[in-house]
């Protein structure tokens, strides 16, 4: 039996454990990605925040230029304690932050030329995917109709640099996914280039709709997951706010889940959620 847990634990040391979304920001910041590494984490897509954590107010697209930069150089340093991708999101509460001051059309013509920003660096190389989405909060039809057009500029941006968008939306229901999807084939974007954030572990809906969804880790849903089927990623959400220390879940969670796949048996499952479901989604490398 010795022998036996010997052989486990030197087993799941060497998978490869990738969270598919996680913040950095005002709390432990790179003490977080420490955190996930002594835990077993490999590989983290760090996600940019909404322009108020920058004391920022964008009142062009190009202002983003000075988000994207820092979160540039933040994973730069990520780097340096595991391998870490860039994601520049233009996060859709922008709508309501810029909105209430610029004017709503005015702020949905400055997020879809940050989206267009975000689609150059992505074509320079600096980063492997942008954010879009639209509110998870209830908003009015004006706001609600503007942000499915910026999520669509945001698709035909994504189309035409070769990349993948997370998206921030509102809860999970089919009629919404299958809704969202239509839009990214009116842009001629594969929904497949679509990672849905903060997912439940609905993999069989999700293939049917042919979003890819990012199950969040908390509870028994990665577990969960891989019971239906092999076609998602995992993520924390990790938010690293020093209001909210561990919200979403804390950077040891993905981690652990993937070893607990590892421990009943799910080494495929483990290896497909964390290399190559995100290799084939993201076009990046999963390596030791």
């Amino acid at each position: 039996m010795e022998n036996l847990m010997e052989n486990l634990c030197e087993k799941s040391s060497k998978i490869l454990i990738t969270d598919n979304h996680m913040h950095l920001y005002n709390n432990l910041r790179l003490k977080a990605l420490k955190q996930f590494k002594n835990a077993g984490g490999t590989h983290v897509f760090l996600v940019s925040l909404l322009s108020t954590h920058y004391d920022l107010t964008p009142l062009k697209g190009s202002d983003f230029r000075e988000i994207f930069d820092y979160h540039l150089k933040l994973v730069s340093q990520a780097n340096e304690i595991v391998r870490a991708f860039p994601v520049l999101a233009v996060h859709p509460a922008e709508i309501t932050i810029l909105g209430e001051k610029l004017g709503y059309e005015k702020a949905s013509r400055i997020m879809m030329d940050a989206l267009e920003l975000a689609g150059k660096y992505v074509e320079e190389g600096k980063a492997v995917a942008i954010k879009s989405g639209r509110p998870h909060y209830r908003v009015a039809r004006e706001v609600w109709n503007l942000s499915n057009r910026i999520m669509e500029h945001a698709f035909s941006v994504a189309r035409d640099v070769g990349c993948a968008v997370q998206i921030h939306t509102e809860s999970y229901s089919y009629r919404g996914m299958e809704e969202i999807a239509e839009i990214a084939r009116k842009a001629g974007l594969n929904p497949e280039k679509v990672v849905k954030h903060f997912s439940p572990p609905a993999v069989k809906e999700f293939e049917k709709i042919g979003l890819f969804p990012s199950v969040i880790a908390g509870n028994d849903n990665v577990i969960i997951a891989a019971k239906e089927g092999r076609r998602f990623l995992v993520e924390t959400d990790y938010i690293d706010d020093i209001k909210r220390p561990g919200a979403i879940l804390g950077p040891k969670t993905v981690p652990r889940r993937v070893r607990e796949l590892y421990e009943m048996g799910y080494e495929d499952i483990a290896y497909k959620i964390c290399v190559e479901n995100v290799e084939k989604v993201y076009g990046v490398e999963i390596s030791v």
